[in-house]
């Protein structure tokens, strides 16, 4: 047998063994979620945050703009909207996930076109599909800390221009001889079709949920629900059909689609098994788009007199068995309450990535999650998913619609390719 086939063959035993001692917090959480809610001088907030529009991998609005750009537009208009001074900003963190052109030469580079001086830096981070997430940690703990005093988490990705093949690289000898180390190159999509088998997620169910998906997207598109977190962009954009190249204005998300329904998704043939249960309508759109959130603590808000949209108020990652890549969230978002002391009843919106609605299910219903609370405006099946762009997504779309129900305590979280999870809790005002 060879060595692929065999990495398959331990993924139905790992999914069998892989029950955890993590559980969601449960009881009296009401003094905690009061705790989360209360205004200290020290908070880190949000101060403003915003995204592109998302648009589809090769043949959408951004197919011809360099994630670099994308991340001008997304700064330019960050500074647009905060008015914040850019000589205050001392740090800028960017999640960024495929190569080239992708990193900190040309995120630095983006920065300075954008209006940064000088002064501020700028760096850029990987832990794939977190690292929009991890970028706004970082800068949140690095104002925690000291170190900083005002700074902006973003995450960009262009997968028009920088995904292929690419994206795995051969592993050593010395990494394939270990068994849990040649796990992590298994492609994700043959992770969860395993996973939806062993875990008896079924494909009526999967596509029952990426159709609802689709629907709350084009709702609350048509509705406007979007237009506050998203910031148009101009870019040069090529004709396919005439090669013509021209200006266009970017400004809602063209994934999104109408008419999907369950019935329509179950039409569509399985992508990584001739009988599977995983296709194109309940996975991922592959997807271009950058977001920035700005943050700072609430005195220095109040000071320099910007406008407070939240704040932040704890993170978690987890790790989990390389196969088992798709639970990350059920792994993570325990953790997370564990910290704050809250649980789920405290928790007014999930912003769970919709990596594949298989994962996104089996984590709701293991945690327990009320299905209504869980990505109310829809998600990554329905209008895309920048891998590094995607957590830094999360925060506007979080806040925004939680400001707009008056509702307060919100959970973003994701899956992470090689086996891990992240989780967020964030807070509205």
């Amino acid at each position: 047998m060879s060595a692929a086939k065999q990495r398959l063959t331990q993924v139905s035993g790992h999914l069998a063994g892989s029950k955890s001692s993590i559980t969601p917090t449960e009881g009296d959480s009401s003094s905690a979620r009061a705790r989360i809610l209360q205004k200290n001088p020290d908070d880190i907030v949000v101060t403003a945050c915003l995204r592109t529009a998302f648009t589809k991998g090769g043949k959408g609005g951004f197919k011809d703009t360099p994630a670099a750009d994308l991340l001008v537009g997304a700064f330019k208009s960050l500074i647009e909207r905060s008015n914040i001074d850019p000589a205050l900003v001392e740090d800028i963190a960017v999640g960024s996930v495929l190569p080239p052109g992708g990193g900190a030469t040309e995120f630095r580079a983006a920065a300075l076109v954008a209006g940064f001086p000088v002064s501020t830096a700028v760096r850029s981070l990987n832990r794939q599909c977190s690292s929009g997430l991890q970028a706004c940690v970082d800068i949140a703990n690095a104002i925690s800390s000291g170190m900083i005093e005002v700074g902006i988490g973003a995450g960009v990705e262009s997968m028009s221009l920088q995904y292929g093949p690419g994206a795995v690289t051969e592993f050593s000898d010395l990494l394939e001889a270990h068994p849990e180390s040649a796990n992590c190159k298994v492609p994700m999509g043959v992770l969860s079709e395993k996973m939806a088998k062993d875990r008896n997620v079924s494909r009526k169910v999967q596509d029952a949920f990426a159709a609802s998906s689709y629907q709350k997207a084009l709702k609350a598109q048509e509705a406007g629900l979007f237009d506050e977190e998203i910031a148009p962009l101009a870019v040069k954009w090529e004709d396919p059909k005439t090669g013509e190249t021209k200006e266009i204005i970017v400004a809602k998300d063209d994934g999104v689609r109408p008419g999907i329904t369950a019935e329509s998704l179950g039409k569509i043939k399985p992508a990584f098994a001739k009988d599977g249960s995983i296709h194109a309508g309940n996975a991922s759109q592959i997807s271009d788009g950058a977001a920035a959130v700005l943050l700072m603590k609430r005195s220095t808000a109040e000071r320099l007199g910007q406008k407070i949209l939240g704040k932040y108020v704890a993170a978690s990652v987890a790790g989990v068995a390389p196969l088992l890549m798709g639970i990350g969230p059920w792994a993570a978002i325990p953790k997370v309450f564990e910290k704050t002391g809250i649980n789920k009843d405290d928790v007014d919106i999930f912003e769970i990535n919709e990596a594949f609605a298989s994962q996104c299910v089996w984590c709701a219903n293991e945690l327990g999650l009320d299905q209504s609370k869980i990505n109310p405006k829809g998600g990554a099946i329905a209008f895309g998913h920048p891998l590094g762009c995607t957590g830094a997504r999360q925060v506007s779309t979080l806040l925004y619609e939680l400001r707009r129900r008056g509702e307060k305590v919100g959970v973003t979280s994701m899956c992470i390719g090689t086996g891990m999870g992240m989780a967020a809790v964030w807070v509205a005002e």
